[in-house]
């Protein structure tokens, strides 16, 4: 049986115990609350070096789109001495009416899709080739971007010099050749929209091919090699071997090509203004048209705000197409 003293001592000694117990827990405590502590710190301190890059898009990209679809909604023209007026979705209705507007959307999407695939399939035989290895092989990767580096107003100009119907060098060769006169390309009605077509396609692939490159620096060269020893010839070993590699990469420039090719703007104005009789007015120019020409700032902006709400729909349905294929995998 324990005596008072040894009670007192066990007493005393299961006090400590729990008193330092109890002082450890605290300062556990202390240090997660001093970790959350310093979580906020960094993060308030990773908003400060976010924010010189976030405070131009802001101003420069959001406030401008809040500001355009605000403008979709009223009458706003130029001009006029009434002040502007809240017309609800009246621009959208007569939007639906259009038929320029659609007939400018429906050569846009020909646009887009003339521009995009050929612009793809050139690409990727041109990275497959420059990822080769050839003699001169820098010479080579260097000129095949020029035309990436060169911006679309200068591109436009030295291809209206190509297509001039008199002194351009096209209907020169054509004539050496004799294929006849030659033509005027950007002012005929069937052969306009190719021609802007070609041009669209020769801008656009070096940064597709780019893209591309460095996709195939990234597939294992010893993939290669054993395809090869067991017999597999170009086209299987790219099948089956490059191409898995690739197709992410491929599908995302494909996206963001067909995007900034529905809505170019300055090639086309540059090169024909939308002509002849509206053959290639991109939906981007009829809205240019009606905003500065005609002084319809509202329906311009309803113009707007509908593309956006297209493009939308289409960027939405390829990343869910993305997420859906890294689940599969």
């Amino acid at each position: 049986m324990a005596t008072a003293s040894e009670r007192s001592g066990s007493s005393g000694s299961g006090g400590g115990r729990w008193w330092w117990g109890r002082r450890r827990r605290t300062g556990d405590d202390g240090d997660k609350g001093g970790g959350a502590a310093r979580a906020r710190v960094m993060d308030h301190g990773a908003w400060f070096l976010v924010l010189p890059a976030l405070l131009p898009i802001l101003v420069l990209s959001v406030g401008p789109l809040l500001y355009g679809i605000s403008l979709a909604f009223t009458d706003s023209q130029s001009g006029r001495t009434e002040p502007t007026e809240w017309i609800g979705l009246l621009n959208f209705q007569d939007l639906l009416h259009d038929t320029l507007f659609w007939d400018s959307f429906r050569i846009g999407l020909l646009w887009a899709v003339g521009v995009t695939v050929p612009q793809f399939v050139l690409a990727l035989g041109l990275a497959l080739l420059l990822s080769q290895n050839l003699r001169f092989r820098w010479l080579a990767r260097s000129l095949a971007i020029i035309p990436w580096a060169m911006p679309e107003v200068v591109v436009g100009i030295m291809w209206r010099l190509v297509y001039n119907p008199d002194a351009g060098i096209l209907n020169e060769t054509l004539r050496d050749l004799g294929f006849g006169d030659g033509r005027d390309w950007l002012t005929g009605i069937g052969t306009a929209l190719p021609a802007v077509i070609v041009v669209g396609v020769w801008a656009g692939m070096p940064q597709t091919t780019v893209a591309l490159l460095a996709g195939l620096q990234n597939v294992p060269r010893e993939l290669h090699e054993a395809a090869e020893m067991d017999g597999a010839g170009a086209w299987r070993r790219f099948r089956t071997v490059t191409w898995p590699a690739l197709k992410p990469i491929a599908l995302a420039i494909t996206a963001l090509n067909f995007i900034w090719n529905f809505n170019s703007f300055a090639l086309v104005y540059v090169l024909t203004n939308g002509g002849p009789g509206g053959r290639t007015r991109l939906p981007m120019l009829f809205a240019y048209e009606e905003a500065f020409r005609y002084g319809q700032f509202g329906y311009a902006a309803a113009m707007g705000c509908v593309m956006v709400a297209l493009i939308s729909v289409l960027l939405a349905v390829y990343l869910v197409g993305r997420l859906r294929g890294g689940d599969q995998r």
